[in-house]
């Protein structure tokens, strides 16, 4: 079965509200729902860009920059890698999670297929 990562990106310089008291009730139920179903393989949010590094490539030679990343609005918070029989499926988890969030927030995530073939290249 293909598996799939959804990136979800947030904006940074926008703090969320506070969640609703229900919102962690929800997000848990359907991760405990996702999970029962055998298609969550891996999900977690990741640190503000303030505690992160870039690492280019370019010209033959590697230069690193400390975040925050500032000219950036978008970036990614979080992830997850879920398997599933299409991209439909995919989407539809995707909808599900997103739809557990407060309406005063604005969170966006990007659905690609994993490359299998190359995997170990």
């Amino acid at each position: 079965m293909p598996r799939f990562m959804s990136l979800i990106r947030i904006d940074e310089q926008n703090p969320f509200d506070a969640p609703d008291p229900d919102f962690e009730k929800r997000m848990g139920a359907l991760f405990e729902e996702i999970t029962k179903a055998g298609v969550m393989l891996e999900t977690a949010g990741l640190t503000p860009t303030s505690q992160g590094t870039r690492v280019t490539w370019s010209g033959g030679k590697l230069t690193h920059t400390d975040g925050p990343f500032t000219e950036t609005k978008e970036v990614v918070g979080g992830y997850a890698v879920l398997q599933v029989k299409d991209k439909e499926e995919a989407l539809e988890w995707t909808r599900r999670f997103l739809q557990c969030h407060p309406e005063s927030w604005t969170v966006t995530s990007e659905v690609r297929q994993i490359d299998e073939a190359t995997l170990g290249a």
